[in-house]
């Protein structure tokens, strides 16, 4: 199985880079009335701002948007775009999110910015989500350049950090944080300590085998949420599909 190519290159004008042409692909997708899933990071926001243009631009109207993360949630705000509670009953029409890693099944690879939680919680309710990477981010194998991140309650870290050594990771490190010229563990959102776990290979079922632990929230592994990956380039957007 591999990527099958949906359209060959959305070629767009003008000397900017690929993340100003994947901003431009996605707020091309937006329309009247549609519930956006909002993922975290810098190539995120750079879509936002040019969603906003849009909307303030061709008077796009009714669109709200639900974040994955304070952060994501905060632009939102500063750049005046309505945002709307996780907590929110209704279907998200769609969703975007970038990745730190992409396989030729459309794997995905989380967890930098340790907001996986929401981002797997929004991702899971978006009718199409759609993953904008560069082209650095595409690998042979997933985990070839990161660990899996693993979001565990502060009670589990030894026995969670166990337990994925008998999965297979070859090694399992706390994620720190400097604060005030000291290292501290990093706590998410959520009040949880992050686990990356890095393994010589990642099995089809090993998303779905570390979440089995007790202790364990979610992992960084998204195996079947992608609905295209977009990977911006210097002359356009390539668009990949799973086949």
């Amino acid at each position: 199985m591999g990527y099958s190519f949906l359209s060959c290159m959305r070629r767009r004008g003008g000397s900017v880079d690929s993340r100003e042409h994947l901003a431009e692909e996605l707020a091309d997708r937006l329309h009247e009335g549609q519930i956006i899933g909002v993922g975290t990071g810098t190539t995120v926001e750079a879509v936002l701002k040019k969603m906003k243009h849009r909307i303030s631009q061709d008077g796009v109207s009714d669109v709200q948007f639900v974040p994955t993360s304070y952060q994501s949630a905060w632009c939102l705000h500063d750049l005046g775009l309505p945002v709307t509670s996780p907590a929110t009953s209704a279907m998200l029409d769609w969703g975007f999110d970038g990745a730190d890693e992409v396989d030729s099944e459309l794997r995905l690879l989380k967890g930098r910015g340790a907001a996986m939680l929401h981002e797997k919680l929004i991702a899971a309710r978006c009718a199409s989500l759609f993953i904008v990477v560069d082209e650095s981010k595409l690998v042979t194998q997933l985990g070839s350049k990161m660990s899996v991140p693993v979001e565990v309650i502060p009670e589990a870290r030894f026995s969670v950090e166990q337990e994925l050594r008998s999965l297979g990771a070859q090694e399992v490190c706390l994620r720190l944080a400097v604060a005030l010229e000291r290292q501290v563990p990093l706590f998410t959102q959520e009040g949880n300590l992050i686990l990356d776990a890095r393994f010589d290979s990642i099995s089809q079922d090993c998303e779905m085998r570390i979440n089995a632990v007790p202790g364990v929230v979610e992992n960084g592994i998204f195996s079947s949420y992608a609905t295209e990956v977009l990977v911006g380039r210097d002359a356009g957007v390539e668009i990949l599909t799973a086949q």
